[in-house]
């Protein structure tokens, strides 16, 4: 793994773990695809520094459990303008 791939990962985890931003928004963040920014932290993460992959894994796994939640509120949200 090169140099600026570690680099970009941890910057990545840094990034998730102070602000608690969703894969969209860090993949907008860095200019890079949510399947990049997925894989840095679901798989390069993990041989970097396992004690921070531990960290951003809990805030993924938040993410999963509430995407029903924030999809039921965008498709509101969607519906209440529509009317408008």
């Amino acid at each position: 793994m090169g140099e600026n791939i570690i680099y970009r990962v941890l910057e990545e985890a840094h990034y998730i773990i102070e602000t608690k931003k969703t894969i969209r928004e860090i993949a907008a963040a860095f200019y890079v695809s949510k399947s990049t920014v997925h894989k840095d932290l679901s798989n390069r993460l993990l041989e970097i520094d396992k004690s921070l992959y531990d960290e951003v894994k809990k805030i993924l796994k938040y993410h999963t459990n509430i995407r029903h939640i924030r999809g039921g509120e965008s498709t509101k949200n969607k519906y209440l303008n529509l009317q408008k």
